[in-house]
């Protein structure tokens, strides 16, 4: 698998723009798209991708600690803020861009540092405009809820290529 170290090992604009949502998914999932840094920060990879849904797999570490030595909650919303936008990703057609908007999590119970989970994220709505998307995180050996959480995303068309700046020369 392939890693992004700076910004020049991350797609284009005109490669992101080139290809659906599910291809770019999927060629992250291949290897041919470097996966994000944060996967590799928070100890995460994607696993599957199907339109609609991805997986990833992950086991959090002592860096993902709080001061009181369990696991921040920032790690669960991070992850399935991940896998819930990735699934809008799947939907998001050639030609546009997404970003989320809003998530919320919940957490059903702690996750142990060096405990294997998968997170799952589903898209429930994708629109023009909107994609909506709900996510869990459950034990990879246990089966056991760990977490859920929702999100919307916005999906926007881009006009490719940006218009040039105007020049104001001549102009009083």
């Amino acid at each position: 698998m392939t890693e992004a170290k700076d910004f020049s090992d991350l797609p284009t604009r005109a490669q992101l723009l080139s290809m659906s949502g599910y291809e770019f998914m999927c060629a992250m999932r291949d290897g041919k798209l470097p996966r994000p840094p944060i996967a590799r920060l928070l100890c995460y990879e994607l696993t599957e991708v199907s339109v609609g849904a991805v997986t990833f797999a992950g086991t959090p570490e002592f860096d993902h600690t709080n001061p009181m030595g369990g696991l921040h909650g920032g790690w669960y919303g991070a992850v399935l803020d991940s896998c819930m936008a990735c699934a809008v990703m799947t939907k998001v057609p050639k030609g546009s861009i997404y970003t989320t908007l809003e998530y919320k999590i919940n957490i059903t119970r702690s996750i142990s540092i060096g405990q294997p989970v998968i997170a799952r994220g589903w898209v429930q709505h994708a629109g023009r405009s909107t994609g909506v998307a709900a996510g869990e995180i459950r034990g990879a050996d246990d089966g056991k809820l760990y977490a859920t959480g929702s999100t919307t995303c916005i999906i926007m068309q881009v006009d490719e290529p940006p218009r040039p700046p105007i020049s104001n020369t001549g102009m009083n």
